[in-house]
């Protein structure tokens, strides 16, 4: 079971004597760990209730005493084994041992990177315990946890695309992700919904205004602009391959609607399923008309190269890829 799903109703799943964190997604694993001490400890729940062993010197011996000793302020205990791989790694005979008699009022919580569930202790907490996976979120299933937080946390509706703007600003992660939706939550006030505009203006400040003139400059011929916000932006520093993403953002909606215009969906009407913001949609029609679709069916496959190409694919300089990259999104090539 996946994190995400855990944590929209961790109540149906009760905890067990024995459950395993695996993945990388600490913000996930945070969460679940609350979830987890909520459940067993209940009002309890506080510091002396919960122990957090290192898993790199953590002894199997001194984590069992702990589970076995109960407080007499506390009924139930958490033990946590951060960074547990090694641990697990040389008390995988204890551990199963454990798993077929463990403590009745306590939870051992095994946080590691990776869990190979064809071992026997992995089968041991199929059978007995709980295993959840805290990997990172990427696609849909990352654009639904966005519009779950956003309205469950804050009250407030984001859009597709402005959720998509945000993952393409700051990356994948949930915590860095939690952090700019409670900025834009405070940001729009009173206002319901969270817009593009307003994931551009917050959270992308003055590069990323420059990024969408760049890529604005591209779709419409003016390559001297889309140039000039080229240059200021890797002269400030801003990775090319940063820039590549949010070209890749407004160019792989063109390359869509193009491709479902194949099907003889009229041309403003795919963009607008291809996901263009509809005050762009007629300026996108008359950048795919100018190009022609010989180029316009070629623009996923140039974005393709230029991520190789940055990604070591060249001998190129970035720069040189970069302005390379424009020129031919622009059709002047």
């Amino acid at each position: 079971m996946h994190a995400a799903d855990y944590l929209k109703a961790p109540d149906k799943h009760p905890a067990r004597p024995v459950v395993v964190l695996h993945g990388s997604e600490w913000s996930l694993k945070l969460a679940a760990v609350d979830a987890i001490a909520r459940q067993v400890l209940g009002s309890d729940d506080d510091d002396l209730s919960v122990t957090r062993f290192e898993g790199k010197s953590a002894e199997l011996r001194q984590v069992r005493d702990e589970l076995l000793t109960v407080s007499m302020f506390a009924s139930a205990r958490v033990v946590i084994v951060e960074e547990a791989d090694e641990f697990i790694t040389n008390f995988r005979a204890g551990l199963e041992d454990y798993a077929d008699r463990p403590s009745s009022s306590s939870v051992l919580i095994l946080d590691c990177k990776t869990w190979r569930k064809n071992t026997k202790l992995a089968k041991k907490v199929d059978a007995t315990g709980l295993e959840i996976e805290c990997s990172e979120l990427t696609g849909a299933r990352l654009t639904k946890w966005i519009a779950d937080e956003a309205a469950g946390t804050y009250g407030k509706q984001i859009s597709r695309d402005a959720a998509a703007l945000l993952v393409e600003l700051v990356g994948n992660g949930l915590g860095l992700i939690g952090q700019e939706l409670s900025k834009l939550a405070s940001y729009v006030g009173d206002a319901e919904r969270i817009t593009p505009d307003d994931v551009r203006t917050l959270v992308g400040g003055w590069k990323a205004e420059t990024t969408w003139t760049m890529t604005g400059a591209v779709r419409d011929g003016d390559v001297s602009l889309a140039l000039t916000c080229l240059d200021q932006l890797l002269t400030a520093g801003e990775a090319p391959q940063k820039l590549l993403g949010g070209i890749n953002f407004v160019f792989k909606k063109f390359a869509h609607a193009t491709e479902h215009s194949r099907t003889g969906t009229p041309l403003p009407a795919a963009l607008k399923q291809s996901g263009v913001f509809p005050r762009d949609v007629d300026a996108a029609g008359r950048y795919l008309r100018r190009i022609g679709r010989p180029k316009a069916e070629k623009i996923l496959g140039r974005l393709l190269q230029a991520d190789a190409d940055l990604k070591g694919g060249s001998r190129l300089p970035d720069r040189l890829q970069m302005e390379r990259l424009l020129l031919d999104l622009a059709g002047k090539t």
